[in-house]
């Protein structure tokens, strides 16, 4: 069946509004937002009231791999390297390690108890690896769950950089399937490939495009988005295209970016952010209709068996298995387990033995897509409530300074410094007039306890105000030594 274009269009706004208003209502009743778009999608779809008709697994493919960049980068773009650098070893342990035994483990489940044949087993257990992105940002963020330590950064980096073995043990094993005869040592020097490359030019993406930007001068403020969205893309096509992981670049890209100053930086990070939430929207709605409600039935059984299994014992055999040693301890390693949210990122991966007419595919979707919901609902919706069991969700800090929202566009000359004054400056007690700060020197912003300042010339400094500077760079030198702070 075609539809009119206005009929799409029509269609796909009423779709993203009622996902929105959803999604809000959703967040009062702590239930993940995601999984009311995924449900929004189905409700759409051929068998409910919306009957919309779609079943092309390659669009769903390409819109998922897209989407998921842009979520993976904008992860990365939200956090930093200094940062994530606490939590790496733990964190690469993880995503290769527990990955591969859980997959392993749910694999032999599947063999076993399930019926499936060993290798589909396997492909079964690839599939669901690995945590998702997109799954872990929406429910931190939506749940408003605060935790102790580096705990947050270790499970986002996981969940960011975890795709590349699903990938490629997915990849791998429907290659096996497909391929009588195949080595499986072809799947380990896969792995180092990927992951190898996805670091490498990750890295140099980041940089080169923190250079680019600052550098290129655009006329037009509204073209740095478009210079970003394009950058991003080019990362992972470019690694993607010769073996590398698109996903753990884009990643790696964004840390980079992240913990660096380029220019709109703020508004570039908003615009990103929106983004995802975007595509995160459009992505479980296309995946909603790809699904057909009547064939989860069959695989009621199977699927609450498969669940129960992945959440209660191959995940967490995979996170303490692969976490024996170092700092982590047991009530971290349970919330770890507990957090291995499955999402968008399995539903994509179960496209390809649709396309690659591996047999009982759409078994496999089907059971997947079960797999999917189940964790989303059960887990999703009591990160909160295992926290505070745990006792690893932190208070809010009463104290903490909001972050200063300022932005102005840099040129050759001139750059921001934003301190805070020190017990010792000389500074403390004076009125900015008195000052004798350079003449290209300019205060823009004082934060003061919960308050913000416009400065004025007979503004009193006082300890532990928070200012925003604009001056030349030549001048900079001289602004740090008047308000006695360091670099």
């Amino acid at each position: 069946m075609s539809y009119s274009i206005e009929y799409i269009i029509f269609g796909a706004s009423v779709l993203l509004l009622i996902s929105i208003f959803a999604g809000k209502a959703a967040s009062r009743l702590r239930v993940p937002a995601l999984l009311i778009f995924l449900l929004v999608g189905m409700f759409a779809g051929s068998e409910g009231p919306g009957g919309v008709e779609f079943e092309d697994p390659w669009v769903a493919q390409l819109f998922g791999v897209l989407a998921l960049a842009f979520i993976i980068f904008s992860g990365g773009l939200h956090s930093s390297w200094k940062r994530v650098a606490p939590v790496l070893g733990p964190g690469v342990s993880l995503s290769t390690v527990g990955v591969f035994l859980t997959a392993i483990l749910l694999g032999l489940f599947a063999h076993l108890i399930l019926g499936f044949s060993l290798l589909t087993g396997l492909l079964l257990g690839a599939i669901v690896s690995s945590t998702d992105a997109a799954a872990v940002f929406s429910v931190m963020s939506s749940s408003g769950t605060r935790l102790k330590g580096n705990m947050k950064e270790l499970l986002e980096f996981e969940s960011a950089s975890n795709d590349p073995m699903a990938v490629i043990l997915t990849l791998g094993f429907v290659h096996l399937i497909t391929s009588p005869g195949a080595s499986y040592w072809s799947m380990l020097y896969l792995l180092i490939v990927q992951m190898a490359l996805g670091l490498l030019i990750g890295y140099g993406m980041g940089k080169a495009i923190i250079f680019i930007v600052n550098r290129l001068r655009l006329d037009y403020e509204g073209l740095y988005p478009v210079l970003t969205l394009s950058l991003v893309l080019f990362t992972y096509g470019a690694t993607a295209a010769i073996g590398g992981s698109g996903f753990l670049a884009v990643y790696i890209a964004g840390l980079i970016m992240g913990g660096s100053e380029f220019i709109n930086k703020k508004s570039l990070t908003r615009f990103h952010d929106a983004l995802a939430w975007l595509l995160q929207i459009t992505m479980f709605l296309i995946l909603g209709l790809l699904v057909f409600p009547s064939k989860l039935v069959p695989v009621i059984f199977s699927g609450i068996a498969a669940s129960i299994f992945l959440i209660f014992i191959a995940r967490p055999l995979g996170v303490f298995l692969s976490l024996p040693f170092g700092k982590t301890g047991l009530s971290e390693k349970i919330f770890i387990s507990w957090v291995g949210l499955r999402g968008a990122v399995p539903i994509i991966l179960a496209t390809f033995p649709l396309l690659a007419g591996v047999p009982n595919a759409d078994l496999i979707f089907n059971l997947v897509f079960f797999i999917v919901i189940t964790s989303v609902l059960l887990q999703g919706t009591t990160i909160p409530l295992i926290a505070r069991w745990l006792g690893l969700d932190a208070p809010e800090a009463g104290d903490q300074m909001k972050q200063v929202e300022f932005e102005f566009p840099y040129d050759d000359y001139s750059d921001k410094i934003e301190f805070t004054l020190p017990a010792t400056s000389r500074a403390l007690g004076k009125q900015i007039v008195d000052l004798s700060l350079p003449k290209s020197a300019l205060i823009m912003l004082i934060e003061r306890g919960d308050a913000s300042l416009v400065p004025r010339g007979g503004t009193v400094l006082k300890q532990g105000d928070k200012l925003l500077v604009l001056a030349e760079i030549e001048d900079i030198p001289e602004v740090r030594s008047i308000f006695g702070v360091t670099d």
